[in-house]
């Protein structure tokens, strides 16, 4: 066994002679026979016999009888035993005769042996200069990269690391993974496997949760990024997926541990309204929590979704209704009903007198949430009104003028389009596309502008009935984006159903179904678009082209249904949902082989789309919702909370359509933000004019409104 085993040399200004019993081949040490005089001398230090290893000691320093540094069959030291048997004052008695170190550093390290970490770390050589971090990599039984601070951290010994952190050791920072420097280069060329395990080491040292709680002056913040990092080096680096995930998680629940911690409300929002430029945000813009906005940006799920934080969150959501949530149900659904009603009577209030009652009482993040919420309902009834045709007389004009509840419906559109510009230019673009229902949104609104143009389109054509009309003509194409945009507006009210702890969940699950649609719908294109070439193909030379015959699968009875590749697309399409049948497979000619190999074209794709891709689909439909279900309270307090920081917000306060009424309030920011820049400008221009007020002028100006 000591031949698996790599040997402890002397350090590098030791006399090599002196090896004694050891000879080398290659990395591995051959080992002699020991003597009787090492055998006894490391059976002394096995049994911790203080006085005999002295004894021992003092002979070979004085004789040259042994070879202090000897190895056992194991491939230990006389050190590496003392460490192993946590034998202290062994360990210091080795030291003091300048026994040879090696990497004993490392194993007393890996052993948590915290006292021989210390006394390696003090421990010097007779010229003074400190030797236990110059290791012998090529003899060691580490790695090259492993170095003691990566090693602590990796067992996350808070006294180990705590150590070594203040003997100024750091764990340096991996290159990205895609760095094509030129040590990373010639790192993976020479060992691609070393190179990825090396990167792998360096964040299991900074996942440690010791090692960020006693290096880090920001803890929560190097959690969040690092769990951030991890997450997406788990997507490139495919081989440690699993690996980097588990480091993820480990980072979220450590930053979720350390947030349990807290005592007090007061310590709790010192934490949630900490900026990264180490001021307060309530001693600056209020209290609007951007450690917890943090942690949304980096998906910390965990964290959001820790009582504490949830607490105070409610407590601010519900801060015009303390107990509302003792409340019984029909007291909290009136009380919705009457505030929603009033919606209108809150905005024009906020909008004349901001600072009025009731102007602030429709600031508050959970009225604000009930007046947009009867908002959106308000439109989506008027879309109904219009979906009826109730004040219109003439369906067949070709471009009739807007009806009156039409006339009602274009400010609500107008303020769904102005508020998604205001939240694009605060909260960027990139925030911006990163959210679905922002997207969705964006899709909405695209479609009610192109129909507001068509309509403005048609009405200047001259009046023809509808039957003359052509495909494309703008009336129709307008009813046909309305009706999908009416769709769209309908759905859009699901993403409300987060407020609730019944619908959220659900709601959650339908999301990741989608994505599960989504992928299975790409494997299904591959499988139709093979078998509508095939199928099309193979019919392709039967196309009947009789006048007034019916082709395509709208027919009462099919034919032609593989004539064109489009109409196979449709035909087996359909045909999932049991609307086509197999006599479609048949031809005017006598062609049975024909006809077979059709039939058994069709009936392959049928068993391959209902019976494997339909089943993998419902497979992977339910392992999401399970998995949702597995985490439903995480999942939707986040998802929750998400929703209700949009209305912690400061801006958006009034709903569709006032919001796009210019308030006095919105006029007197935009005077202040003109007169901010002139005057900046303006001093820019003749700073020697002012002397040291005008530079203190445009000092104090970037941060705060102009003392000129």
């Amino acid at each position: 066994q000591a031949y698996l085993y790599p040997s402890h040399f002397p350090s590098a200004e030791g006399d090599v002679s002196s090896l004694g019993s050891l000879s080398v081949s290659g990395r591995f040490a051959v080992q002699s026979e020991l003597s009787h005089s090492e055998k006894a001398y490391l059976n002394a230090v096995e049994k911790g016999d203080y006085a005999s290893v002295k004894k021992a000691l003092e002979e070979a320093e004085i004789y040259f009888k042994i070879n202090i540094n000897c190895i056992d069959p194991l491939g230990r030291t006389a050190l590496l035993i003392a460490i192993e048997n946590e034998n202290l004052e062994l360990i210091e008695l080795l030291l003091s005769f300048n026994v040879y170190v090696g990497d004993a550093l490392l194993h007393a390290i890996r052993k948590e042996v915290v006292g021989a970490v210390e006394l390696l770390l003090n421990h010097k050589k007779p010229s003074g200069e400190k030797q236990v971090l110059l290791l012998d990599k090529q003899f060691s039984e580490f790695t090259p990269d492993i170095t003691p601070i990566i090693l602590a951290a990796h067992t996350n010994n808070y006294e180990i690391i705590k150590l070594l952190v203040q003997k100024g050791v750091s764990v340096p920072r991996p290159h990205e993974v895609r760095c094509n420097c030129v040590e990373c280069v010639s790192s993976s060329d020479v060992d691609s496997l070393r190179h990825s395990r090396s990167r792998l080491n360096i964040y299991k040292a900074l996942a440690s949760p010791s090692l960020i709680a006693l290096s880090s002056e920001d803890p929560f913040l190097t959690a969040f990024q690092l769990s951030w990092e991890l997450q997406e080096l788990s997507k490139v680096e495919n081989e440690f997926k699993s690996e980097y995930e588990e480091l993820s998680r480990q980072c979220k629940q450590f930053a979720k541990d350390l947030l349990d911690q807290t005592r007090s409300s007061r310590e709790l929002e010192i934490i949630l309204n900490y900026r990264d430029d180490n001021s307060l945000i309530e001693e600056q813009s209020g209290n609007d929590l951007a450690r917890l906005k943090l942690a949304i940006k980096y998906r910390q799920k965990e964290f959001v979704a820790q009582p504490n934080c949830q607490q105070l969150l409610a407590s601010r959501w519900y801060d015009e209704f303390p107990g509302w949530r003792r409340r019984h149900w029909a007291v909290k659904m009136l009380t919705c009903v009457v505030i929603g009603l009033l919606f209108p009577v809150f905005s024009v209030c906020y909008l004349i007198a901001p600072k009025s009652p009731l102007g602030l009482f429709i600031r508050k993040p959970f009225i604000k949430f009930i007046c947009h919420t009867a908002s959106y309902l308000t439109f989506l009834f008027l879309l109904l009104l219009a979906s009826q045709h109730i004040d219109r007389s003439d369906l067949s004009m070709q471009g009739p003028p807007p009806t009156i509840v039409e006339w009602m419906i274009l400010p609500w559109v107008l303020g769904f389009i102005w508020g998604e510009i205001k939240q694009m230019w605060d909260g960027g673009l990139q925030d911006y596309i990163h959210d679905w229902w922002n997207l969705m949104d964006f899709v909405m609104n695209s479609l009610y502008l192109a129909t507001i143009s068509l309509k403005i389109v048609a009405f200047s054509k001259v009046n023809f009935p509808r039957e003359s009309w052509d495909m494309w003509h703008p009336t129709l194409v307008a009813e046909a984006l309305f009706a999908i945009a009416n769709i769209f507006s309908s759905l859009r009210l699901i993403s409300l159903f987060t407020a609730n702890s019944h619908l959220g969940p659900l709601q959650i699950s339908l999301g990741r179904m989608l994505l599960d649609i989504l992928k299975f719908l790409f494997i299904y294109c591959l499988v139709l678009l093979a078998f509508a070439n095939g199928l099309n193909q193979l019919y392709f030379y039967y196309e009947t082209n009789e006048p007034g015959n019916c082709k395509g699968i709208r027919c009462e009875k099919q034919n032609n249904a593989f004539s064109t590749l489009f109409e196979t697309l449709q035909s087996l399409f359909w045909s999932i949902f049991g609307l086509i049948n197999l006599y479609v497979t048949n031809v005017k000619a006598r062609h049975e082989f024909t006809e077979f190999v059709g039939a058994t074209m069709f009936g392959t794709y049928n068993v391959i789309s209902l019976v494997v891709l339909l089943n993998m689909l419902i497979a992977m439909m339910n392992n999401s919702y399970q998995l949702i279900a597995d985490h439903a309270d995480i999942e939707w307090k986040f998802a929750r909370t998400k929703l209700w920081m949009s209305y912690f917000e400061e801006g958006g306060t009034l709903p569709t359509p006032f919001n796009v009424i210019p308030s006095p309030k919105s006029l007197w920011y935009l005077i202040k933000w003109l007169w901010r820049h002139l005057c900046k400008k303006k001093i820019r221009r003749k700073p020697e004019s002012f002397g040291t007020i005008g530079v203190s002028c445009v000092v104090y100006s970037a941060f705060s409104p102009p003392l000129c």
